[in-house]
């Protein structure tokens, strides 16, 4: 049966890619916890997802041109998490290491942030338990794999343009996988079905999928033996994954 993984922790409970959404999906049962990590302007890699950091926080302006300093004085706009700042990298790690399986997408576009990374994983060896690295960069991946060769690295792969056909998602997936040196390419459920996913296997790498938000979505990963899934429906996925395990 397939491992779940929480997109940016349990964020329908608390700010999502924070300690505390992390922590809760912990004590719900998740396998692992997905994180993006992102570089401040003076190069400290902190937990969070978009460019604006007024997104969904009460700081303005890209992230890039904020200091840490500035970014730790800011708080979400969701009720739960008025008193919570952005966490850096190093303070998550602290936290999890070695309780829960960690899947760190490196955002970018900087070199430089796969370098800090690697940097700090290196202190944090617990991390390595059950760590995987992502990102949408082939290059980035490449080089991280160049500096911490034994951390397993995955290849994001973005929706299907309307033109693309289920051949060209496996063709291009598989050789962008093969580019990154990815164990695994990560699809979404709207480009899966057995031949996309044979032939990418076929080729060598292995499929995750990611959006895995749906009872529907969760059916047709188990048909097609998909080991990991990423869902936003953490409650959803562990609850179906029960009701499999004990064969209803």
């Amino acid at each position: 049966m397939f491992e779940i993984v929480a997109h940016r922790g349990c964020a329908n409970t608390a700010p999502e890619n924070t300690i505390l959404a992390f922590l809760r999906a912990l004590e719900l049962g998740a396998d692992a916890v997905e994180l993006d990590v992102r570089l401040t302007a003076d190069r400290v890699l902190v937990v969070f997802h978009y460019f604006y950091l007024d997104k969904i926080t009460d700081l303005t302006g890209p992230i890039f041109t904020r200091t840490w300093d500035q970014i730790s004085r800011a708080r979400f706009f969701d009720p739960a998490g008025s008193e919570i700042g952005i966490p850096l990298l190093e303070q998550v790690l602290d936290v999890l290491a070695g309780r829960i399986g960690l899947e760190i997408e490196i955002k970018g576009p900087e070199t430089e942030s796969v370098d800090v990374l690697a940097s700090i994983l290196q202190n944090h060896p617990k991390a390595w338990e059950n760590l995987e690295i992502t990102s949408y960069e082939p290059l980035l991946l490449k080089r991280f794999q160049s500096l911490l060769p034994d951390v397993p690295i995955d290849l994001l792969i973005p929706r299907s343009e309307p033109w693309m056909g289920r051949d060209v998602v496996a063709y291009t997936a598989l050789q962008r996988g093969w580019m990154a040196g990815a164990r695994a390419v990560h699809l979404h459920p709207s480009q899966l079905d057995y031949e996309t996913v044979n032939r990418i296997r076929k080729g060598g790498c292995e499929v995750h999928t990611w959006d895995v938000n749906d009872h529907a979505s969760m059916q047709l990963v188990q048909e097609l033996q998909i080991p990991r899934l990423d869902t936003d429906a953490l409650q959803l996925a562990l609850a179906f994954r029960e009701r499999k395990n004990n064969g209803s």
